[in-house]
């Protein structure tokens, strides 16, 4: 039997650090890691402590479902990663434990739901494309590189005096900005 390991987070305007410590510990986690979230783009240094020291056969143990995922696909990326390391994983508030056959059962319904979410967004796009087509317009966003750029672009590559990059940083654009550019027009005189 592995150890559970427990890992808590909370935000610096949310007070419930010892409740989630609390509950923690009376599941039986021997080692606790607490992240304290600030700002929109979250580090987690304790969370990634923790899976750097989880081991196969080990129980990550959260007490609700939102301190590991800020949304259902990241949460269960999350939770692919660990079944793939051979790592349980228990959420006291939910009572979702994948080392039973009920929390597997739950664990695959969240997961066929993100996949449903993810085909509908997929099939939505889609036919916004082809509405958008029909209308005569092209999806995608502009190019990097206007008319006029593009003529100066082709220009300085045909008196090969620069490289690529060096004329992708005239230009301010990276090199494969250029190469794409080069080859869209070359394409297109065809």
């Amino acid at each position: 039997m592995g150890h559970l390991l427990g890992y808590a987070r909370v935000s610096t305007t949310d007070q419930d650090a010892q409740l989630q410590l609390d509950a923690l510990s009376a599941a039986g986690c021997y080692r606790i890691f607490t992240d304290t979230a600030s700002g929109a783009l979250e580090s987690r240094p304790e969370l990634d402590k923790l899976l750097d020291q989880i081991r196969p056969g080990d129980t990550l143990v959260v007490w609700r479902l939102d301190r590991l995922g800020r949304s259902i696909r990241h949460l269960i990326n999350h939770m692919d990663a660990l079944q793939q390391r051979g790592i349980e994983f228990k959420s006291l508030q939910e009572s979702i434990d994948t080392s039973s056959s009920g929390g597997r059962l739950v664990f695959n319904i969240f997961a066929s739901l993100a996949e449903f979410e993810r085909d509908l967004i997929r099939e939505r796009t889609n036919a916004g494309l082809q509405a958008a087509r029909a209308r005569g317009r092209t999806g995608g966003r502009p190019a990097s590189l206007s008319p006029d750029k593009l003529r100066t672009a082709k220009r300085l590559y045909e008196q090969r005096d620069m490289t690529v990059t060096q004329i992708g940083e005239v230009l301010g654009v990276s090199r494969s900005t250029v190469y794409r550019a080069l080859g869209k027009a070359k394409k297109n005189q065809l």
